[in-house]
């Protein structure tokens, strides 16, 4: 999940499993998140996704404010999507 500092911006990432220790801080379990701009290619953001580390992209603006999050389930939605179009077009030609 995404941390935010006091003027909503991007400072950093925690996940479930660091939430669960009840005696650290926030800051104390903090992570470096992954982030891109709403111009990068969503399939370039696949080998993060796929790092055994990240699960999700944070989607900031040139000021680190959240636009949105992209997750392993919607890189893998948009590729089905694009192998149906890919297979309906074989389909059709050939």
């Amino acid at each position: 999940m995404p941390v935010i500092d006091t003027v909503a911006r991007l400072v950093g990432a925690v996940g479930l499993r660091e939430l669960t220790r009840a005696t650290d801080t926030v800051k104390g379990v903090m992570s470096r998140a992954g982030s891109a701009s709403p111009d990068t290619p969503a399939m370039s953001l696949l080998s993060v996704l796929t790092d055994g580390r990240s699960h999700a992209v944070v989607i900031v603006d040139g000021e680190r404010h959240i636009l949105g999050l992209i997750t392993q389930t919607d890189l893998l939605a948009a590729a089905a999507r694009v192998q149906t179009a890919d297979n309906a077009l074989a389909d059709a030609v050939g």
